[in-house]
C-alpha cells in the first residue's frame, strides 16, 4: 500500500495583505503545501510558530515593531521550521543565509524561481521527516529521584499553568513544561493537540461521541473523555484519518 504523505503545514508572515493573499495564491498550484495561517505582523507570527508548528514559514523582512530577523531571534533555541525570506531588496540575502534560511525570495516572485524553492521546499522537508525526532522516554524529577516515563506509555496530556500532567494509566506525573514544548518534543511520535490545554496519544483514541455542544469529543479505550476545539479540529480529524468526513463535523 503506497504511503501517502501529511501535508506540508505552512504559515505566511507579511505586512502587505496583497502580499500575503499572492502568495498564498501562488501555493495553491502546490497540492503538497496546506497554508495554516496568514500573519500581518512579526509579534502575530511570533505567536503562531509557538501554537500551530508549521513546517514552513515564508517570512517577510521588513516590518513594523518586530522583523523577520527579530522573530527568528525571539524564537531563541526552538527547533524551527525551514524558512523562506520574501522580500523586495536583495540587501539582506547574506544576512538570511546566516539565519538558516533555506532560501531568499524577491518580489515580484518569477514562476520559474519559485518552482525551484519549492522543490527545496519538498526536499528539505522530505528528509527532515525521514528522522525520527520524538523522545522514546522522558524524564520526571519526583521526591529526589527520577523517573522514566516511555513516550508510547502516555494515554494524554493536559496542562496546568506551566506545568504539564502526563496520564499513564492509572497514574499522573506532574514535568515542569509547557505543552507547546511538549507539543514540539512529540511531533513524529504519535501525539496529536486536540485542544490549547489537551494533546492525546493516537493509539489511545477509542471513538469520536458527541458531545453536549453538539459537537464530538475524544472518547480514549478507558473511557475518558476530551474535549475537542474547533481551532485543533481540521488538524486532528487528518491524524484520525478522517479527510473525508462530512464537512458538517468540521
Amino acid at each position: 500500500m503506497q504511503t501517502v504523505m501529511p501535508k506540508i503545514r505552512a504559515l505566511i508572515v507579511d505586512d502587505e495583505p496583497l502580499a500575503r493573499s499572492g502568495l498564498c495564491r501562488m501555493l495553491s498550484a502546490y497540492h503538497q503545501i496546506d497554508v495554516v495561517q496568514q500573519c500581518g505582523a512579526g509579534t502575530e507570527a511570533l505567536h503562531a510558530i509557538r501554537e500551530r508548528a508549521p513546517d514552513l514559514v515564508f517570512l517577510d523582512v521588513q516590518m513594523p515593531e518586530c522583523d523577520g530577523f527579530e522573530v527568528l531571534e525571539r524564537l531563541g533555541g526552538r527547533r524551527l521550521p525551514v524558512i523562506v525570506f520574501v522580500t523586495a531588496y536583495d540587501a539582506y540575502a547574506l544576512r538570511a543565509f546566516e539565519a538558516g534560511a533555506l532560501d531568499y525570495l524577491l518580489k515580484p516572485y518569477d514562476e520559474m524561481r519559485f518552482d525551484k524553492m519549492m522543490a527545496r521546499v519538498s526536499e528539505r522537508i522530505a528528509a527532515i521527516r525521514a528522522v525520527p525526532t520524538a523522545r522514546d522516554r522522558i524524564a520526571i524529577r519526583s521526591v529526589g529521584e527520577v523517573i522514566f516515563i516511555d513516550v508510547a506509555s502516555i494515554d494524554w496530556i493536559e496542562s496546568a499553568d506551566y506545568y504539564a500532567c502526563l496520564h499513564v494509566g492509572a497514574a499522573t506525573h506532574i514535568l515542569r513544561r509547557t505543552l507547546t514544548d511538549l507539543e514540539e518534543d512529540l511531533r513524529g511520535a504519535g501525539f496529536v493537540r486536540i485542544h490549547r490545554s489537551t494533546i492525546v496519544n493516537l493509539d489511545r483514541v477509542g471513538r469520536l461521541a458527541p458531545g453536549s455542544d453538539g459537537d464530538y469529543e475524544i472518547a480514549l479505550r478507558d473511557g475518558t473523555r476530551l474535549r475537542m476545539s474547533r481551532r485543533y479540529k481540521r488538524d486532528a480529524y487528518a491524524r484520525l484519518g478522517l479527510r473525508g468526513i462530512s464537512q458538517q463535523a468540521y
